[in-house]
């Protein structure tokens, strides 16, 4: 499903954002990057959908290159791929149907997009999508008058209107209390089982890692110092992650940094 070779990022002041990663995520895996701040999580999430061009490498989404991909074809590969925020990234002012349903910009035309146009069945999907994270109440309700967790579910039910074949989500539950946390993680891992979605999820939280990711990639310094099952994820194996010796409290601790 995702094919990373080679790619590395130099920002424009020196900095080395990403040093020669390379990996596989196959479908339906639901994988948690980890690392400290800075330690290159968000530009290799962002760096799979174009948000981040690379500086060298290749990226490859479904047997195509993003990385070469233009114009056309570079839309027809993002339309797979769907992006959770910290921040939600949602119209706060609009409705929350509005919302989800700029999932489906990407398959209309721009004018009927701008009018709000969309026909009956890209409804009847933004409906379902809110149904399956228990939101479909909200329908009508403008964004900003939600919570911070319903707001991440309708992100959520935006990327399953989008009919997206992969989420990348960037600390999603980083601004989250505990119990929004639960709820919010809960609905990706049930996604991700029943509709066998590919899941990237960074994370800061090294429970929630191990609790709920089936592969974790640890990321120091830009590059991959740690990709394996749960399993083996062991305290031993985070500290060398997180770069010096560290105890169970202070792992919980460092990881929220």
């Amino acid at each position: 499903m995702i094919e990373i070779r080679n790619v590395s990022k130099t920002y424009a002041n020196g900095t080395k954002g990403l040093n020669h990663i390379n990996l596989t995520i196959g479908q339906g895996e639901f994988v948690a990057i980890v690392g400290l701040s800075g330690a290159g999580k968000s530009t290799l999430l962002r760096s799979m959908n174009r948000l981040h061009d690379i500086t060298e490498g290749e990226i490859i989404i479904g047997g195509k290159s993003i990385t070469a991909a233009k114009g056309r074809n570079l839309r027809m590969i993002r339309r797979d791929i769907g992006m959770i925020f910290q921040s939600f990234n949602l119209v706060k002012r609009t409705s929350v149907l509005r919302n989800v349903l700029a999932g489906r910009v990407g398959y209309h035309s721009t004018l009927r997009t701008v009018v709000g146009r969309f026909p009956k069945q890209d409804v009847e999907l933004a409906f379902q999508a809110l149904d399956r994270v228990n939101i479909a109440e909200k329908a009508y309700s403008r964004a900003d008058e939600l919570s911070g967790g319903q707001q991440q579910r309708v992100a959520i039910a935006r990327v399953l209107a989008q009919e997206a074949k992969i989420i990348l989500a960037d600390e999603p539950v980083a601004s989250l209390d505990p119990l929004t946390t639960k709820q919010v993680m809960d609905d990706l891992k049930r996604i991700n089982l029943e509709s066998g979605i590919t899941t990237i999820v960074n994370l800061h939280f090294i429970d929630l890692a191990r609790q709920y990711a089936t592969r974790i990639i640890g990321l120091r310094a830009g590059e991959v110092v740690f990709d394996g099952p749960v399993s083996e994820a062991t305290d031993e194996k985070f500290a060398e992650i997180y770069g010096r010796p560290l105890g169970k409290e202070e792992l919980l601790e460092e990881a929220a940094v």
